[in-house]
């Protein structure tokens, strides 16, 4: 959460998008930047603002719809990772923990279900739909069926992540020259904000 916080101050951002779990460690960031501007009287930091958008603010794991995606969790089944390729999304998305009822026709229901809610989630993310009306989509219909229309959903729209991931990885050499570029940019822009840190500060820079 520090570095986070350093790595939006840096550079003065404004709004920030996150994910609803994330929104903790913005408000971090948001009290380091008060407090700076308080104890030094000056107004240098901005007090960035999250941006929680779209479906998917909190994504849960595809093996305990009670638990957050992360990739820490011990099972590969419980999370989909950007180097997945195709069939690995695939077999992921219909692996996938649900229940043995059919889908829910609400959206009330459906979040008393946590394993449908998290799939539904993910469709909505990906489809650029509301939940709700996917959930009127699959309203009553067999997790079978929901299941296929995902993983085919799921593939199209990750799968070319996944294959460019791949490539990348094939290219350490392109690779390292992004990212050169991208610090030489950053730098570029964060050197004189951290300058007037270090005078307001009263730090001495070598």
């Amino acid at each position: 959460p520090v570095l986070m916080a350093a790595d939006i101050l840096a550079y003065r951002a404004t709004h920030v998008p996150v994910g609803d779990d994330q929104k903790q460690h913005l408000e971090l960031a948001r009290n380091i930047a008060g407090m700076f501007n308080r104890k030094f009287g000056v107004d240098h930091f901005t007090l960035p603002e999250p941006m929680i958008l779209g479906e998917a603010t909190r994504v849960m794991s595809l093996r305990d719809g009670t638990k957050k995606m992360s990739k820490s969790d011990p099972s590969d089944y419980s999370r989909i990772n950007l180097t997945d390729d195709a069939d690995a999304i695939a077999q992921k998305i219909r692996r996938a923990k649900t229940d043995p009822l059919p889908m829910p026709d609400t959206l009330e229901d459906a979040e008393k279900r946590p394993d449908a809610d998290n799939l539904l989630g993910i469709y909505a993310a990906l489809a650029d739909q509301e939940k709700d009306a996917v959930v009127a989509q699959f309203a009553g219909k067999q997790f079978s069926e929901f299941k296929t229309a995902l993983t085919e959903l799921a593939v199209a729209k990750l799968g070319p992540i996944g294959a460019e991931m791949q490539r990348l990885m094939k290219d350490p050499g392109h690779v390292d020259g992004v990212l050169r570029n991208g610090a030489q940019r950053a730098r570029a822009i964060a050197a004189p904000i951290l300058d007037e840190v270090y005078r307001t500060v009263g730090f001495l820079k070598p």
